[in-house]
């Protein structure tokens, strides 16, 4: 039984391949991927967002035939943080991993991969907020019950190369380091981008004001790009 549901899991993970790497979404180029979701942050922002009246029948009756996202977003778990409203973005069109800190763990960077290499996304955005409490309480170090602490050792690097203890440039910095750990850890992801086919960058969004802003990834941690 367990060899015949590895068998049918494998069979799933061909069905959904076919299509994504055929259809028309995944040739999307990743800056205008990245665009219409900047574009969804935009009508967020000035409260004019369109994706909840598109009509919902139709959605889910697509979202039973499969998924063919456009963008990955890597975000914290932060309940703020609604990623789908953030971008006005509809069922169906993001493909959304979160964890606290907006870590890059072995389950993240798998679960993108398959966003990658099977769903066939353009982009990925690796997305910290203002008023993180896993940055926070990284930064504070304190006693904590339970598995908490195992966020802070992923968060560390982004304290060490912040040039003051500042939350919010921790906070920059850590979205940065991310998205370059993400980008340099996957032989799916780093192909892909040096293909052209995928954009990996990182985002800071103001849970004050809702609007997002694309970080630079600085040259010295783009190794993928000088191999």
């Amino acid at each position: 039984m367990a060899a015949t549901g590895a068998m049918a899991g494998i069979g799933n993970v061909a069905a959904f391949a076919a299509p994504a790497a055929g259809g028309p979404v995944s040739a999307m180029p990743p800056d205008q991927a990245l665009a219409e979701i900047m574009d969804g942050n935009a009508r967020f922002v000035a409260g004019a967002p369109v994706a909840h009246t598109r009509d919902l029948a139709i959605i889910r009756s697509k979202a039973a035939e499969g998924q063919w996202p456009i963008v990955g977003v890597l975000s914290c778990a932060d309940s703020r943080v609604p990623v789908e409203m953030v971008f006005d973005e509809p069922i169906g069109r993001l493909f959304v991993t979160r964890v606290a800190g907006n870590i890059t763990t072995p389950e993240i960077i798998a679960s993108l991969e398959y966003g990658v290499a099977v769903l066939g996304i353009s982009a990925i955005v690796v997305m910290g907020h203002s008023s993180c409490g896993a940055v926070k309480a990284a930064m504070d170090n304190p006693e904590v019950p339970g598995q908490i602490s195992a966020l802070f050792p992923a968060i560390l690097p982004a304290i060490y190369m912040s040039k003051n203890r500042d939350p919010l440039a921790v906070t920059r910095q850590n979205a940065i380091i991310q998205a370059a750990t993400l980008l340099n850890s996957s032989t799916v992801i780093e192909a892909r981008v040096k293909a052209g086919a995928l954009k990996v960058v990182p985002a800071l969004y103001d849970v004050a004001t809702s609007r997002v802003e694309i970080l630079p990834i600085p040259s010295a941690l783009r190794q993928t790009e000088s191999k």
